[in-house]
């Protein structure tokens, strides 16, 4: 069971709402790539709301994906595409379902 996670908040700067929804599908294939995650969802929340979720089995992973390509593609493109920093979490599983 994956024990580590990681919750990103991103909230889209008005009339960029298209643009973070393709951008967050973009960053599909770099998750396909990332053999340290078990698990990546981009969502939408609502109106503007967007968030990224993962999942891991041990921090090595986590931490690898903090520094890897989607990563530095979103902290590069947070300025433009959002109305505030990004909120990070870094999460635990207590209890997961397959």
């Amino acid at each position: 069971m994956d024990k580590f996670a990681l919750l990103a908040l991103l909230n889209a700067k008005p009339g960029k709402e298209d643009e973070v929804e393709k951008f967050l599908k973009s960053a599909q294939p770099l998750a396909e790539k990332e053999t340290a995650t078990s698990t990546w969802y981009a969502v939408k929340l609502g109106p503007g709301r967007f968030g990224i979720f993962d999942t891991f089995k041990d921090e090595a992973g986590r931490n690898a994906h903090l520094t890897g390509e989607i990563a530095k593609a979103l902290f590069a493109k947070a300025e433009d595409l959002f109305s505030d920093k990004p909120q990070v979490e870094k999460l635990e599983i207590l209890a997961s379902k397959k």
